[in-house]
């Protein structure tokens, strides 16, 4: 069974790019399953902003805001990210500011993160990752 996921935002570039493994994953996902943090969702649309092809870019971000839940960032996220920093910092295993708020978006609705990135999200405690650029993951 598919888990919920929380897409991070590098696989929707990934996507967006034509990653074939990533795609593949996503299209037989059920839309249903599929999240987006209003973070990814800042992080696409500055991507978008700066790209040398802005109307590209931000109709794919428009296009893909209509076809997935877009999660806030309220009281219980930040909650999560406060937890997150609290475990991670003594440790001297800090990960990024917005990816800490990725991450905790994920925790306080129970999803995985697809994503690339397993170095940094792997440090968190609790949290499910899953890579979809890699094939048969």
């Amino acid at each position: 069974m598919t888990p919920r996921l929380l897409l991070d935002t590098n696989t929707v570039i990934h996507f967006l790019k034509g990653h074939a493994a990533v795609q593949a994953r996503w299209l037989a996902t059920s839309p249903s399953l599929v999240h987006l943090s209003a973070v990814s969702l800042y992080e696409l649309l500055v991507g978008a902003t700066t790209s040398t092809r802005p109307d590209l870019r931000r109709t794919q971000v428009e296009t893909l805001v209509r076809a997935i839940t877009v999660l806030p960032f309220g009281p219980a996220e930040a909650e999560a990210a406060a937890r997150i920093r609290g475990q991670l910092q003594p440790q001297g295993r800090l990960i990024g500011p917005l990816d800490t708020l990725i991450a905790a978006t994920a925790l306080a609705h129970d999803l995985t993160v697809a994503t690339a990135n397993l170095g940094e999200f792997a440090r968190v405690p609790g949290l499910r990752v899953v890579d979809w650029t890699a094939s048969g993951t």
